[in-house]
């Protein structure tokens, strides 16, 4: 599963997008091949999956495992 920031943020670095998932912020689903594609979520959503977060204006991305 694909998110980017929602709310119009934006993160510099893997540590800051990673930490503010981590903490529950809202993110938005970016998977065309979803059916929840466009949906806010939070980490609470994604217990015990793998999800990649996109970052600096959506360049980059880090791969995160949810507890």
């Amino acid at each position: 599963m694909t998110l980017i920031p929602a709310y119009g943020r934006d993160y510099k670095s893997e540590g800051q997008a990673k930490q503010d998932y981590l903490k529950g912020l809202d993110f938005r689903i970016a998977d065309i091949s979803s059916p929840w594609d466009g949906k806010y979520a939070s980490c609470r959503d994604f217990s015990g999956y793998t999800v990649k977060i996109r970052f600096n204006k959506l360049q980059d991305f880090v791969i995160v495992e949810t507890p």
